[in-house]
């Protein structure tokens, strides 16, 4: 049983209202991964496009383009992150473009961002520039939209006839259940049924309060970064605990108080893990690094190479039993999250390498 293989997709890189008046005029995300530097010795910054060039997604070029590299790579459709406050929507252009004009002709789905968004890029998380604030009203009128529009789509990606729809955070959203039912009821009203999904970084079971499935988000593994840091921690424990946990950061390649990781450590573990969700999609991740949108603490998983990647994503779709004929996902976090050093487009150290790693690894699974 073949799998669909789903690319993360951010559609911010086009300048519009809300950033010109927040960061400067003509902010886009290619503003944030051009101005990064390097943070140590040998540090891969800034990540700078290569074939695709710093494009503009309101060019329906651009979106052609993405298209045809993802279908060229096996990827199966995208999964693009949209934004809704009260029906107020941020870097909506490239979509409703993609549905005026119906290109490119490839699967997609939404991913609802439903944080606040605030100066999270700058360092400044208290200033929140746009909130959610959830309401029954909200949902209601929320859900008529996507019906209305999107799940109307004949690209739009379906299990069973029922369009997919997937909620970052549903930790957030208060009495989720109540919110999932008027979301059912509304659907239902325009002859729908919803396959809904949720973002996860542990086994928070929602699936029990109405979603019917959770996607691994990865690379952030709770689990993981617990074990990892009490580790470290036990490695350096003695009378002078601190001051050699303050050297250990400090060298090879360690930046103080920033979470740096082996790739080849992080992927192996995750392999080893197992799930308590009944439905649970795998995912993996080519590279993190997102230096570029802190000034201060960043993330990284450190030494990821195609070859490494394409290991962790073929032992995944190996090891995913898909749980129906559509219910067949495995997910790669992300297409062009630039500024999080985390994409599969080209770029100027590894040219087309993760995209050919993840062919190989498509074709290599399709075959076994």
């Amino acid at each position: 049983m073949k799998h669909r293989i789903i690319a993360i997709n951010l559609p911010q890189f086009h300048p519009f209202k809300e950033n010109d008046e927040w960061w400067g005029k003509g902010f886009t995300e290619w503003t944030n991964v051009t101005k990064a530097k390097p943070r140590f010795h040998g540090h891969y910054q800034p990540h700078l496009p290569t074939e695709t060039g710093f494009y503009d997604l309101r060019l329906p070029e651009a979106r052609q383009m993405q298209a045809d590299m993802a279908r060229e790579a096996g990827i199966y459709g995208f999964c693009y992150y949209h934004y809704w406050f009260n029906g107020h929507q941020l870097m909506e252009r490239p979509l409703e473009e993609i549905l005026k004009t119906g290109e490119p002709d490839f699967p997609f789905m939404l991913c609802w961002a439903n944080e606040n968004w605030s100066r999270n890029w700058d360092g400044g998380f208290s200033k929140i520039l746009i909130e959610q604030h959830y309401s029954a009203e909200d949902d209601i009128n929320h859900m008529r939209f996507l019906c209305e529009h999107y799940f109307q789509d004949p690209r739009y990606m379906r299990v069973n006839n029922k369009p997919m729809f997937v909620v970052y955070k549903p930790d957030l959203i208060p009495n989720v259940r109540d919110c999932i039912d008027r979301w059912r009821n509304v659907a239902a009203e325009y002859g729908l049924e919803l396959y809904l999904a949720y973002m996860t970084r542990t086994d928070d079971d929602y699936i029990c309060k109405g979603f019917d499935c959770a996607i691994d988000f990865q690379p952030h593994s709770r689990p993981y970064l617990h074990d990892s840091i009490v580790k470290q921690i036990l490695h350096f424990r003695s009378s002078n605990f601190f001051f050699r946990l303050y050297k250990h950061f400090v060298s090879n390649d360690h930046i103080p108080f920033n979470m740096n990781f082996q790739y080849s450590d992080y992927y192996r573990y995750m392999l080893d893990q197992t799930t308590q969700l009944s439905k649970k999609y795998p995912s993996v991740t080519p590279m993190w690094d997102n230096a570029s949108r802190r000034k201060g603490w960043f993330f990284m998983l450190k030494k990821s190479t195609p070859a490494l990647y394409k290991e962790w994503l073929k032992q995944t779709i190996l090891k995913f039993i898909p749980y129906s004929n559509e219910e067949n996902f495995v997910f790669i976090n992300a297409w062009n999250e630039w500024a999080e050093g985390n994409h599969l487009e080209p770029d100027i150290k590894w040219g087309k390498s993760y995209l050919t790693a993840t062919k190989e690894a498509i074709d290599e699974c399709n075959i076994l």
